[in-house]
């Protein structure tokens, strides 16, 4: 008697009658039973349209697994598009499975894995079934076009607005959370941070009922387009129809932009005012993504006089060459210190600009006259890094137990598939051999790594840290993370005079 399972990707569509799971498991019971030769073992199913990829399957997961512990030789499936439209999975699995003796029968296409020819025809069928899945969602792609063309909306509701058949309508007490976030900002000039810590303690509630606000949140909705009547669409995309992964969309594909689309919830002035507002606290459009992590200086430089911060620009040099520039706000703003119409004392007398390079050498020179047990700091570091490399080694080790511990598992169930006559005496020698088998490689490679090769390297990483790290406390050699933990404030009087502050750990 053949042990037989089936597996079919049923339809996540209620109208399709054709592709439910009944009538599917149905159809393959029927199948077998006219075949006196044949048991049903089990009717594996996953659920969804698309069929591109094996990873999200959890059924065909399942299937192979089981297949593994040997409770069939033969699956069955109605056609080669139904088990898998990407080629290189489809060819895998039917040669993994037939290496293991297990054969695939593709009903419709007439294709059984096992026969001599079985992959020759596979192939092309594969081959056919991903053209049309290539094909499918390419006229996808271009009737969402069309539509976005046409003003339908593809998103979900967000703050201020409901989204549903293709159109967005206005949410009164989102909208009203909205208008009070553009004003904090572009009127109040409040910070983020601070809007989000307000909104929180008022007991505004977000688009998902948190109570909780955070500044990320109230950046996007600064930048959203939307609230000002406008809308832009294909803001990503994807590039590969075979794995559905979404880009951010930097220019690959056009972007669909239609102006007074709907309702704003905000005026264009107050949206423009909101821009212009983002553009100043970021003044430096080269370097303002994420500068703040990225800089070791940002949010580090005052000023003597007016206890302003210094902002960064952008600069390029006569021979064409970019470089990066400090001065304070105030002077940025008004110039040197003077007296306006109304007598305010405005702009700062700290006028001049510092290159980014003139600043950092001046770190790197304060660094390098410190005056402290320069090798044991070093040795310190060093011995820091080396615990954390030995973690690592244990965890590798760990790693390797756990696939151990994974193989006597499987051996404890051909164990109980043999006591219950499902597995003949042959059959379970024959798979526990293998499972020990693999026990023996998993166990002679912790040995291997622990007499030679990851010693190895990590002394060899250890000298490399060490000369990195002794580079850097000596004041030879630059490094930005290294800079942005050891110093505390810069204060600039002038170009001349400039102190330098470090944290006291250091």
């Amino acid at each position: 008697m053949i042990k037989v399972a089936a597996y079919c990707r049923v339809s996540t569509d209620s109208g399709d009658q054709a592709n439910s799971f009944e009538s599917q498991q149905r159809y393959f019971k029927e199948y077998i039973e006219r075949n006196p030769e044949w048991e049903l073992t089990e009717i594996y199913a996953d659920k969804g349209l698309s069929g591109t990829s094996t990873e999200k399957r959890a059924a065909f997961r399942k299937m192979i697994n089981d297949a593994e512990l040997g409770f069939f030789s033969l699956i069955l499936t109605k056609e080669v598009s139904r088990f898998a439209r990407n080629t290189v999975d489809t060819l895998h699995y039917a040669r993994y499975l037939k290496s293991r003796n297990i054969g695939i029968y593709f009903i419709t296409d007439n294709i059984r894995t096992l026969d001599p020819d079985a992959e020759f025809r596979l192939t092309i069928m594969a081959s056919i079934a991903q053209e049309e899945s290539r094909k499918t969602s390419e006229r996808v792609k271009w009737g969402q076009r069309r539509q976005m063309e046409q003003g339908v909306v593809f998103g979900r509701s967000m703050l201020g607005y409901d989204a549903a058949g293709g159109k967005l309508y206005i949410n009164r007490q989102g909208a009203e959370i909205v208008r009070l976030i553009f004003h904090k900002f572009a009127e109040e000039r409040k910070g983020t941070y601070t809007i989000a810590r307000e909104l929180s303690e008022a007991g505004y509630k977000t688009v998902t009922g948190n109570t909780v606000w955070t500044n990320t949140v109230i950046l996007k909705a600064l930048r959203n387009e939307k609230y000002c009547g406008d809308l832009v669409q294909k803001k990503t995309y994807t590039p590969d129809f075979l794995t559905h992964q979404k880009k951010y969309n930097k220019g690959q594909e056009d972007f669909v932009v239609i102006k007074n689309h709907h309702e704003p919830i905000i005026s264009r002035e107050l949206w423009q005012k909101a821009q212009e507002e983002l553009d100043r606290r970021s003044p430096n459009r080269e370097f303002k993504n994420k500068h703040s992590n990225r800089y070791p200086l940002s949010g580090k430089i005052f000023c003597g006089q007016c206890g302003n911060h210094f902002v960064s620009r952008a600069r390029t040099r006569r021979d064409g060459s970019r470089y990066k520039a400090w001065r304070c706000y105030e002077a940025a703003r008004h110039g040197a210190e003077k007296t306006d119409t109304l007598g305010n004392r405005i702009g700062c007398g700290v006028s001049s600009q510092i290159s980014d390079e003139d600043l950092m050498s001046a770190v790197k020179e304060c660094v390098k006259r410190l005056q402290f047990d320069k090798e044991k700091a070093v040795n310190n570091l060093c011995g820091i890094i080396e615990n954390v490399l030995s973690a690592d080694e244990l965890t590798s080790a760990n790693e390797i137990e756990k696939q151990i511990e994974s193989c006597k598992l499987k051996i404890d169930r051909l164990l109980d598939l043999y006591a219950s006559a499902d597995l003949t005496k042959d059959e379970y020698k024959e798979k526990r051999s293998v499972y020990d088998g693999e026990i023996k490689k998993l166990r002679e490679s912790v040995k291997a790594a622990e007499c030679s090769y990851i010693s190895y390297e990590r002394e060899q990483l250890i000298k490399s840290v060490k000369a990195k790290i002794k580079a850097m406390v000596y004041g030879d050699e630059t490094d930005d993370t290294f800079y942005k933990n050891i110093l505390d404030k810069i204060i600039v009087h002038s170009r001349e005079s400039i102190e330098i502050f470090l944290l006291g750990a250091f």
